[in-house]
């Protein structure tokens, strides 16, 4: 069977992956019946109208937003309907998100020598080969690792199309890994000839105990003091050029709780951690606002996160009223049948939402 992410390489850049033939190509799931229907509830809204208060229809919500600043609704039944219509469906779409069972799958970026870094993350960082293809048809390969099985941990997707370097850029941060030891675990990659870039010690404006390493491909990764856990796969650190743009959206389209903030004016820059549970529990998306920078070079190596839904429509529709931009409309893949849709955040990252079922099936 072919695979979800062998479909995904679909989606990145063509310098890296070829196009895909003609014959895959996504379709947007709209027809009459859902024409029908929309133009029923207008008529059925439209109807009340007449008969009952708009504050009464509407809801208390969508009844403020059409008053906006304390203004009186004017008596135009069509117009306002049709504007409370809009408003109406916003609220729904974004509460929505806030029930929808999601969580962090797998994280995806690109490796020159896929078995030179499968084994640095073996030996070095203790995680475990959990399945690797090769696709020589597609010339692509892919491995997965992680701390414990796909279908309850954040892993990490490594794919190599043939190329032997991949440029990382600026805005990738790094990513963060928990351990027992942060020393033991340091003088462990130096005996196996990895890179140190900070030795262990308190983090700069706090007390954790964290030191800074380079994977082969040069990929950093922060170590932190922290055990146990049930998830030592523990951060993806992106930068954005505005903080709080940033934090509305994954609270707003992705249904993420922001867990704290922290400003270190003496270091220059502000960081807002994001995620689905707690920081000791569970992978957090943490972002990172360098003061006076609003753009960077996001670089042909990381490529997106992958976060589970039960309804990718849905949460395309939410992306949209948040201010993403959907670059894969919502769908099943051509051959596998598992629906995703991808977008980009307003800094330009991409994520991909896999419904919940159909991942699962995957992994059969």
């Amino acid at each position: 069977m072919a695979s979800l992410s062998v479909t995904l390489n679909l989606l990145w850049p063509c310098s890296i992956a070829r196009k895909p033939s003609p014959s895959l190509r996504f379709f947007d799931v709209r027809n009459s019946a859902s024409s029908y229907c929309s133009t029923s509830r207008r008529l059925a809204l439209f109807h009340l109208g007449s008969a009952l208060p708009q504050s009464q229809i509407l809801g208390a919500k969508a009844y403020q937003l059409l008053r906006g600043e304390g203004k009186p609704v004017e008596a135009s039944p069509v117009a306002d309907l049709a504007q409370a219509g809009a408003a109406i469906a916003e609220e729904n779409a974004l509460e929505w998100v806030k029930g929808d069972k999601r969580r962090m799958l797998h994280v995806v970026y690109r490796v020159g020598d896929l078995d030179k870094t499968i084994k640095f993350y073996t030996e070095c960082l203790g995680m475990k080969l959990l399945r690797k293809r090769d696709i020589p048809e597609e010339q692509y390969s892919n491995a997965f690792l992680g701390y414990g099985p796909e279908d309850s941990n954040f892993t990490v997707e490594l794919t190599n199309y043939g190329v032997d370097k991949y440029d990382i850029g600026t805005g990738f941060g790094h990513f963060g890994i928990a351990v027992e030891d942060v020393a033991k675990t340091v003088e462990l990659i130096k005996a196996k000839g990895g890179k140190v870039t900070r030795e262990p010690g308190p983090a700069n404006g706090g007390s954790t105990i964290i030191a800074l390493i380079e994977d082969p491909d040069g990929y950093p990764f922060e170590l932190l003091e922290k055990w146990p856990t049930p998830e030592p796969f523990s951060q993806v650190m992106l930068r954005v050029g505005d903080l709080d743009r940033a934090i509305n959206f994954y609270k707003k389209a992705f249904g993420m709780e922001l867990l704290r903030t922290r400003d270190n004016p003496e270091y220059k820059y502000t960081v807002g951690m994001l995620g689905y549970g707690t920081e000791d529990n569970s992978p957090v998306l943490e972002l990172t606002y360098n003061y006076g920078i609003t753009d960077y070079d996001k670089g042909n190596g990381y490529a997106q996160i992958a976060i589970g839904t039960d309804d990718v429509y849905k949460s395309a529709e939410a992306v949209r009223l948040s201010g993403g931009k959907i670059i894969l409309e919502p769908g099943p893949l051509p051959g596998i049948n598992t629906k995703i849709t991808a977008c980009l955040d307003p800094d330009g990252w991409k994520s991909v939402f896999v419904d919940n079922i159909d991942f699962l099936k995957e992994l059969e």
